[in-house]
């Protein structure tokens, strides 16, 4: 009887620290999946992404003319070569699509990025303050003549969402759609740097980001926090860094009510190019890269 008892008051206990255990997994997968949601939208008519306010908004945007016509714009303009040169003019036609071949815009995934206050060390090593979402990323269906896009979105103030700028290639939106049901991926832009987070295990998608875990595999959330501030702490906001327009990985910018004709940044990163409409203007230009020197 004694064994009997002895035997079932320990599978009594394995139960209990079982139970707890996933107890302690669901709360964590639940904190994390308050921040990734969906990894993707599909058609319109599915659930939107909770972790994208306004993301009908978003659909909107990038399934408009207006958004379609500047990318078709970027797209007609041959890439400028070099670095540091001018801006570059581009012509605008009244229909500029007419002889592309055929594409669409995909729907618009999360672009996340570290926050100012997680790499200063004042923010928790926690998903919820460590990540934010900045922008949205679409890229083309189709590649147009042998190049490819990115359709980036930035929040409007007030809500919903405005065309920022498109930009060569499409890296972007292949490491965004990288996300998973219980994975968040966002990237350190001052390196170009991609990651995939797992609970509170960080894991580098690109050589950037193995560059950026000093070889590494994976590293813990707070552990990785350590390596960001020691890069970035003096070159936050406000800091010389900044002022330059380094800090978040973009140009000087402006925010803006909103409309595809407003005032927006050019978009920093490595070597791509990217259209930007500037005061209505649409221009072209090849930015230098974000260094960390």
């Amino acid at each position: 009887m004694r064994d009997t008892s002895h035997t079932g008051t320990t599978a009594g206990r394995a139960r209990s620290r079982s139970s707890r255990l996933s107890i302690v997994l669901a709360l964590s997968a639940s904190a994390l999946l308050s921040v990734v949601g969906p990894a993707h939208a599909g058609p319109a008519k599915d659930p939107l992404p909770a972790d994208i306010p306004d993301y009908q908004a978003a659909l909107d945007a990038v399934k408009s003319t207006a958004v379609r016509n500047a990318v078709c714009r970027f797209l007609r303009t041959p890439l400028p070569t070099g670095t540091g040169g001018p801006v570059q003019s581009i012509p605008d036609t009244a229909e500029p699509c007419r002889g592309l071949p055929t594409f669409t815009i995909k729907d618009p995934l999360a672009l996340n990025e570290i926050t100012p206050g997680f790499v200063a060390g004042t923010a928790r090593p926690l998903p919820t303050e460590a990540i934010k979402l900045t922008q949205l990323v679409s890229s083309l269906s189709a590649t147009v003549d042998g190049r490819t896009a990115t359709v980036m979105l930035a929040p409007t103030r007030g809500g919903g969402w405005h065309l920022a700028a498109v930009r060569d290639g499409d890296s972007d939106a292949a490491y965004a759609g990288k996300a998973t049901l219980g994975t968040l991926v966002f990237t350190e832009p001052q390196i170009r740097g991609w990651y995939q987070l797992r609970l509170n295990t960080v894991e580098p998608l690109n050589d950037q980001a193995r560059e950026g875990l000093n070889g590494q595999v994976s590293v813990s959330l707070a552990d990785y926090q350590q390596l960001v501030k020691a890069r970035y702490a003096d070159k936050l906001p406000g800091s010389e860094y900044d002022t330059t327009g380094y800090s978040s990985g973009f140009g000087p910018q402006r925010e803006d009510d909103g409309g595809v004709s407003a005032s927006t940044p050019l978009l920093v990163g490595g070597s791509g190019a990217a259209l930007a409409l500037v005061s209505g203007t649409v221009v072209l230009r090849r930015h230098r890269r974000a260094s960390t020197d």
